[in-house]
């Protein structure tokens, strides 16, 4: 998890194009972020025999940009270079592309020489005149809306899955704070090269995978509405119906693409920027059980009911952090989460308050316990006929 701005940059890089019967639309904004990682591909008609194909791409870098943009320029050449692709076996054409791109960017001069670490989810499209290939390695998402409802979404891939867990531990890694070895917040990725490290497995073996998950779908022209490619900046605060109503409703007011992929983001941004506010309004109303910041014999300082959303965004604006020698920790009870502060000199958790204790389900000790990686910079375009 990166730093963060004082306040968003909320530029945008916009892109429109036509292609195929199709039309689509992109908005890229850094957001809170320190730096832009994110980046994308759109090709409405591909070359090589295939201009009735078109292919659409979202990259989602973290710890730098140099995966996610070497991927967007890169992956479509090593897909449609497999043997598998030019034998029409697209399915496994894409899934040897991404293991080849994801091989081939180890020899990249700032790779090999350990310099940058960064990684990248990805999530693309194929759409040819009779199906719809998605293959999604991270946690950026694709969304099919037909007639306004979502008919079909990819998995993200986090490390609590139960079988990204497993491959995770048989690699010798582990699952903490919902992180693998308690860092990276996708199980699978291109490039974070530092989690592939193990000679005597296979690349799909690795704690962090290469290896996409790949669907065909059916194309149904009567129903077919829109197709949704967008990272997790966008998933973390607006879920797969929400986003597919909000589309569908300003498609009703407005054919201009770009405009509607800036009204998302915009809205994204907003809704973070709303929690602050709502906490900063009703904090004291969420003041639970006080006690004396002096008492050494608890460490305890104030405990307070609130919500995952509000944890989430005390974390990422830096206000869950261990300054002035106070540290954090937040657990749940059921469906109800609790803030609890302590001193930082006397920090089990055995020595918080009885009230608290009665409740613990989950309890992390530090700062980095917050699972949560929003505000990222968001990224959506998305494809209508």
């Amino acid at each position: 998890m990166g730093a963060f701005l004082d306040t968003p940059n909320t530029e945008k890089c916009n892109e429109h194009g036509t292609g195929n019967g199709l039309r689509y639309g992109v908005a890229s904004m850094q957001g809170w972020r320190m730096e832009m990682e994110d980046a994308h591909r759109a090709i409405p008609c591909l070359d090589g025999g295939l201009s009735d194909w078109s292919y659409f791409a979202v990259f989602d870098g973290h710890a730098g940009a140099l995966v996610s943009a070497h991927s967007a320029e890169h992956l479509l050449e090593c897909i449609m270079q497999t043997q598998e692709f030019k034998a029409e076996d697209v399915i496994k054409g894409i899934h040897s592309g991404f293991l080849r791109l994801d091989d081939e960017m180890r020899d990249l001069p700032a790779m090999s020489a350990g310099m940058d670490k960064s990684g990248s989810t990805a999530v693309c499209a194929f759409i040819s005149p009779k199906n719809i290939y998605i293959a999604n390695c991270g946690d950026s998402r694709a969304v099919l809306c037909r007639s306004g409802l979502p008919v079909f979404s990819t998995r993200d891939h986090k490390p609590v899955l139960p079988a990204e867990k497993e491959r995770i531990q048989n690699a010798g890694g582990s699952v903490m704070i919902q992180r693998v070895n308690g860092s990276l917040a996708v199980s699978r990725a291109l490039g974070d090269y530092e989690y592939k490290n193990l000679k005597d497995r296979g690349p799909c073996e690795q704690l962090v995978s290469p290896e996409p998950e790949i669907f065909m779908l059916d194309r149904d022209d009567e129903h077919d509405e829109f197709l949704v490619l967008a990272c997790d900046g966008i998933w973390d605060v607006m879920n797969n119906e929400d986003l597919c109503n909000f589309i569908h409703s300003r498609l009703q007011l407005t054919d201009d693409l770009e405009a509607v992929t800036n009204l998302v983001v915009d809205t994204c941004l907003y809704k973070c920027v709303y929690i602050e506010r709502n906490l900063l309004i009703k904090r004291k109303k969420l003041f639970i059980s006080p006690t004396s910041p002096n008492r050494s014999d608890t460490g305890c300082c104030t405990c307070y009911q609130t919500t995952s959303d509000t944890l989430m965004y005390l974390h990422t604006r830096r206000l869950l952090t261990n300054h002035r020698r106070r540290w954090y920790c937040h657990f749940r009870t059921s469906d109800t989460w609790y803030l609890h502060t302590y001193n930082a000199m006397n920090t089990s958790i055995h020595q918080s308050c009885s009230y608290c204790l009665k409740f613990v389900i989950e309890a992390y000790i530090t700062y980095r316990s917050m699972t949560y990686s929003f505000p990222s910079p968001t990224q959506i375009f998305f494809v209508r006929s």
